[in-house]
């Protein structure tokens, strides 16, 4: 409970995308996030009816599309109540991808996006707006274990970010496994979209709206001058409403490993690294002290990867998920 006697509640979605039976597959990513509903149940205090877990497995019902995921999304912000410090948590693991920016004031910089099943691309934006849409007091963890994921709630603070390039990762000791990158790149991501509409153009937006409609997400739709509007309503809020948490699972021009495959099982190198601290830290961890503690395993482990935190300075020191 708060100091109001309001009874806080643990809400999450969870989403795992392996891509199964494409030349895009991954393995680890459904066992990412299996795992981590596990230890949210056991450590953190969720309960089972205040998770929703979508993932692209053959039996699942609910696929991860890009309008599945905002649809749960915007059921757990909504479930949220004012000033009940109510604790909201999205996990992902997938692809990831940078695009050329549809921002006014930046067109030749990348925005980063999440790549779920269907390739209806979900943006830094739209994290950002429904961050914004938080009522008063509610924390909105994301964890994301996918490439290019620095930077995926818009405008959100650094607390932890690139190392400097003199910073070398040391050589892969795992060479006998097998290691793949959980990045889709530009061009293929604007290739299988292109194959889907028929249209010979190189304008993302063109194809998510021919595919999906109203569910593309708010950069593709808006005209240029309501984005614009919208950016100056979010700057505005974001003064105040300052309650996004981002864990990525590397920096923004960096890639993130998806771990195994064939033999053992299968996971995705960040995610491993999180479980592998909260397991030897049974206490509660500061947000900072996870996101440092994590790029040591990787580190320790060889990865090129490096976790970055994202959040207020108060949210940086603040316990990882409220843990009791």
């Amino acid at each position: 409970m708060d100091q109001q006697g309001m009874v806080k509640r643990r809400l999450a979605v969870l989403v795992g995308c392996n891509y199964p039976n494409t030349k895009n597959e991954l393995h680890g990513c459904v066992n990412d996030v299996l795992a981590m509903k596990e230890t949210l149940l056991t450590r953190f205090g969720f309960k089972q009816s205040d998770m929703e877990v979508l993932t692209d497995e053959p039996e699942s019902k609910v696929k991860p599309t890009g309008a599945n995921i905002k649809a749960a999304l915007r059921r757990m912000v909504d479930k949220a109540q004012t000033g009940s410090g109510d604790v909201l948590f999205f996990h992902y693991s997938g692809h990831g991808t940078r695009i050329p920016s549809v921002k006014p004031a930046h067109p030749f910089k990348q925005d980063e996006a999440i790549v779920p099943c269907d390739f209806n691309l979900i943006t830094d934006i739209d994290f950002r707006e429904l961050v914004n849409q938080l009522p008063k007091g509610t924390s909105f963890t994301m964890l994301s274990d996918s490439c290019h994921s620095g930077g995926l709630i818009d405008k959100e603070k650094e607390q932890i970010g690139p190392y400097s390039s003199s910073d070398r990762s040391p050589d892969m000791e795992t060479t006998t496994t097998a290691i793949t990158s959980r990045a889709l790149p530009f061009k293929e991501v604007l290739d299988h979209l292109s194959s889907l509409t028929g249209i010979s153009t190189s304008d993302f937006g063109t194809h998510l709206l021919e595919l999906f409609g109203d569910d593309a997400g708010l950069k593709f739709r808006l005209p240029t001058m309501d984005l614009m509007d919208l950016l100056e309503k979010m700057r505005a809020r974001e003064k105040h409403m300052d309650a996004g948490i981002l864990l990525s699972g590397c920096q923004a021009d960096e890639t993130s490993a998806d771990v195994g495959g064939s033999s053992g099982k299968a996971y995705g190198a960040f995610s491993n690294a999180i479980q592998t601290v909260l397991e030897e830290n049974k206490g509660a961890l500061k947000n900072k002290e996870l996101v440092i503690m994590a790029r040591d395993v990787l580190e320790r482990l060889g990865f090129h990867q490096h976790p970055c935190l994202y959040c207020s300075d108060q949210n940086a020191d603040a316990t990882f998920l409220s843990q009791p």
